[in-house]
């Protein structure tokens, strides 16, 4: 006979409905998970970019940045403290050599220039004067010499006439001696006047070269004050487009501030830029491969900075189309700089998914129209390919689009 269930028993079957239930319902959600892990949705076959790996060589570069500057630009700054009178030209227009840029107040600098004109008029006439004196002196104290020189020579001849008395018996001693005395004090007052002329030759020659030092530097200042007034009058040192002028008419100008900048835009080169952890792979002469936009060129290191700023090593590259019309000044440009040549390798496309030499989960397609995912190492790059270490066979076709939507799936089905 039936009896009436229980609310106890009520609430225990209906739990143990409710687990048979969300059993069921886990395991079709597992499944389901399962199956789009291992087959999922399918993705249009045109939407992605296949490579093939191939065997083949490659140039092994390291990949810098750079910027695209004229070949030649000259910066104009203001030799001295001035004001900015009148500007003749615009940024864009195209100059000659000595063609005017601006004007400035030069007033202070011609009265200066001219004050040291008068120095170096004064240092030439002091050094006149000078040569002038010291030649009247030497001339007087050789011509004292000549005097005493004859002097000398009369009392010479008077000991000798005095010794000839003495010997026939006409003479005596102390007229001797007398002339012999008299003889020796001009002979020693002669060498004492040959001495005072040597030494005031000297004096005069060290003198006269002193004031003709303090003149050469007071020349070299004055020609150099020439030079900031020829450099004051601000035009173009050579052919070249205007890239910026100072138009602050009335604006008080400090020495050394800029001016203007004159470039040669009908020739560029490269300022790049790369990690110093590369720097023992660059030298110059080095190849270097360049993308600007879709154009690529080539051109080769012509210097490399010896200093390392914030990490990062500064070179310069020269183009082996420095004239091209698609170059601009300031276009961004990715520099590969190959350093090396590899034969027989195995590589495939470069491609979004590359960011550097290491191991890959990248998907290959398979003989059934399926993306199989695999462990890849890649190695050295340029622009065009990346070298193969492990991972891919000649003749494989991998995908080369960026797949990071699907990294967690292990397969995937084309369509």
């Amino acid at each position: 006979m039936d009896r009436e269930l229980t609310k106890k028993e009520k609430r225990e079957n209906t739990l143990k409905i409710w687990y048979k239930a969300g059993s069921i319902i886990l395991g079709i959600v597992i499944a389901v998970v399962v199956l789009l892990a291992f087959y999922g949705e399918k993705i249009d076959e045109n939407s992605i970019s296949f490579g093939s790996a191939e065997e083949g060589s490659l140039e092994s570069c390291v990949t810098g940045s750079g910027k695209v500057v004229p070949f030649y630009e000259q910066t104009i700054v203001s030799p001295v403290s001035t004001r900015i009178l009148e500007v003749y030209c615009n940024e864009g227009e195209f100059v000659t050599p000595g063609q005017s840029l601006l004007k400035l107040d030069l007033q202070n600098a011609e009265t200066d220039l001219r004050r040291k004109a008068d120095e170096v008029s004064m240092k030439r006439n002091e050094i006149e004067q000078a040569s002038l004196s010291s030649s009247t002196y030497i001339t007087d104290l050789e011509m004292k010499i000549k005097v005493k020189e004859m002097a000398v020579s009369h009392l010479k001849a008077e000991v000798a006439n005095e010794r000839r008395l003495d010997s026939i018996g006409s003479g005596t001693g102390d007229r001797i001696r007398e002339a012999e005395l008299a003889y020796s004090t001009a002979l020693l007052e002669l060498q004492q006047l040959q001495t005072q002329l040597a030494n005031e030759r000297k004096s005069l020659s060290a003198s006269l070269r002193s004031k003709q030092l303090e003149g050469s530097i007071t020349e070299r200042d004055y020609q150099e004050m020439e030079r900031t007034m020829e450099d004051a009058q601000v035009r173009a040192p050579k052919e070249g487009t205007v890239t910026f002028i100072n138009k602050g008419i009335g604006t008080s100008i400090s020495p050394g501030e800029k001016l203007a900048i004159i470039s040669d835009l009908s020739h560029f080169k490269i300022n790049g830029e790369i990690a110093d952890s590369h720097t023992e792979k660059l030298s110059p002469g080095q190849t270097v491969k360049i993308r600007l936009g879709r154009k690529n060129i080539d051109g080769h290191i012509a210097s490399i900075s010896p200093q390392s700023h914030s990490g990062v090593v500064e070179f310069t590259v020269l183009l082996d189309e420095e004239a091209s019309k698609t170059l601009r000044p300031g276009l961004r440009a990715e520099l590969n700089i190959v350093y090396n040549m590899q034969d027989g390798i195995i590589r495939i496309p470069n491609g979004s998914y590359f960011t550097g030499p290491g191991t890959y989960e990248l998907f290959v397609k398979t003989s059934g129209k399926r993306l199989e995912k695999r462990i890849v190492t890649l190695g050295d790059s340029n622009f065009d390919f990346v070298e193969v270490k492990a991972g891919l066979r000649p003749g494989e076709t991998v995908v080369i689009s960026d797949m990071s939507a699907y990294k967690n799936r292990k397969s995937i089905q084309l369509k």
